[in-house]
Formats: C-alpha cells, sequence, structure tokens
C-alpha cells in the first residue's frame, strides 16, 4: 500500500533529511585510511542522538538477528547492509555509507540516503563506476515527476549503466519511505514488464541505484545481512529521499 505524505509530513521529512544529511557528511569526512568501520558507525549514533533523532536500521529486520548498527558500512565487493566492525580502513578501498534516521525519536517520520566514496587514491575504472552510480541517482531525480511511471525512469538508468560497460544489480530495488523504513512502491533500476505504475504527488520515496564492475548477480553472507557481489567485483551505492511535487520531485536528504 502506497501512502501518500502531506505537506506538514514533508516538511518534518526535509527536516529530518537536512540532518542526517549532515551526519553522513561528518561521517564521510572520518572515512579514512586508518579508521575501522565500528569507529563510523559509533560516531553516526552518536551525531543522530545528539539531534534528537533515533538510527532506523539498528534493530531492524528478523527479532532473531536483528541489524546490530546505525550504519550499513559495505567494503568494496560488499554492496549493501555490512554491519561494522574491527576492519580497518585502507588506501584504495570504496565504502558504502548506508544511513537511516527517524525524525523526531518520538513518533517521527524516516529517511534513508546512501553514498560511495573512496578512501585515499583509487584507479580509474573504480572511479568511474562512482561516477555512474552518482548519475544514476541523478537521472531518478531529474526524470520522477506526476504521471510519468516508475518504467520510464527504471528504463532509462538501466539503458545508461549498462551504456557504460556496468552491471546494474537485480536482487535490489529502491522503496518508498516515510512512516516505515521500508514502503512500497520498490523501485527497480531496470525495466520490470508491467511496472507501469504513476508517480503521485505526495509519494516520497528512496531511490537507489545499485551499480557493479562485473555481474549483477549477488550474494548473502555468513552474518545473514551482508551482501557481496557473486563474482566477488566492486559495487557502488547511491540513495536520497526525495518527495514527489506537483512539478517534478525534490530532495529531501541534503
Amino acid at each position: 500500500m502506497i501512502t501518500l505524505k502531506s505537506k506538514q509530513e514533508i516538511e518534518t521529512l526535509k527536516k529530518g533529511g537536512k540532518i542526517l544529511a549532515q551526519v553522513l557528511r561528518e561521517v564521510k569526512a572520518k572515512a579514512v585510511a586508518g579508521v575501522t568501520t565500528e569507529e563510523l558507525d559509533k560516531m553516526a549514533e552518536e551525531l543522530i542522538l545528539i539531534q534528537g533523532g533515533v538510527p532506523s536500521f539498528k534493530g531492524y529486520g528478523d527479532t532473531a538477528n536483528p541489524f546490530p548498527a546505525t550504519l550499513c558500512i559495505s567494503v568494496n565487493e560488499q554492496l549493501v547492509h555490512g554491519i561494522p566492525n574491527e576492519y580497518i580502513l585502507k588506501n584504495g578501498d570504496i565504502v558504502s555509507l548506508d544511513i537511516g534516521m527517524r525524525y523526531p525519536a518520538k513518533n517521527g517520520l524516516y529517511t534513508d540516503m546512501a553514498i560511495t566514496v573512496p578512501v585515499g587514491v583509487i584507479n580509474k575504472k573504480t572511479q568511474e563506476l562512482l561516477k555512474v552510480t552518482k548519475h544514476a541517482l541523478d537521472i531518478w531525480i531529474k526524470e520522477v515527476k506526476p504521471g510519468k511511471t516508475i518504467n520510464q525512469v527504471a528504463m532509462e538508468v538501466q539503458k545508461y549503466v549498462e551504456g557504460k560497460g556496468f552491471s546494474v544489480i537485480r536482487a535490489l530495488v529502491g522503496h518508498g519511505v516515510g512512516h516505515q523504513v521500508h514502503e512500497d512502491p520498490q523501485l527497480p533500476n531496470y525495466f520490470t514488464p508491467g511496472n507501469d505504475m504513476p508517480f503521485k504527488e505526495g509519494m516520497v520515496l528512496a531511490p537507489e541505484p545499485m551499480v557493479a564492475i562485473g555481474g549483477w548477480k549477488v550474494k548473502t553472507e555468513r552474518d545473514g545481512w551482508t551482501i557481496s557481489t557473486s563474482d566477488k567485483s566492486l559495487t557502488a551505492h547511491f540513495e536520497h529521499t526525495i518527495a514527489v511535487t506537483k512539478h517534478g520531485c525534490i530532495v529531501l536528504t541534503e
């Protein structure tokens, strides 16, 4: 079921999104060689709590194996849902930082965003991977508008990414967001037959292109959360929370 958000709700989401973006900027600045992913996670949680929010990923999922951290930190061939740990970032790594927050903490609304950043110097092919994935998100932001369908935008994203020689991940997609961490509709980054749902004013969405240098198949690691490419090729992931307006969409997480 798709829930359309009121203007007041979108204003609350915009305020929370601005806070979340600032938290992620501060975490990004600390994602350097010699720092552990666990240290980045601790920093993100402290910043969210100070601002009056609550991490939306911590405790999320199956009660038998809830996600244990504030950040999903995925390194190199890890695509999404990486659990922060004692891994020390090193020169040449690329790191996906995926973060969500409920704001305000009590009875608040959810925003979600992600970036992939280089640690030190990375090669030209990896630079291109990050550039292409970021531009794929820009396509969503530019093209989402009332009346246009999910498939129309997804086809543009797929055509662009594959035209650059990269693969679009199939097993994971973007989603609605706001009242819950994940809501309808699903937002694939590739054409799916019959997915002709039009965007409507009041939708709040989290498009998130996920792109690999190698093949698009993925696997879940032993921790039950981390998802990596099956061929161990490098991957990138970018995401914003956006709201559909009469004339297009606005980015809430900036």
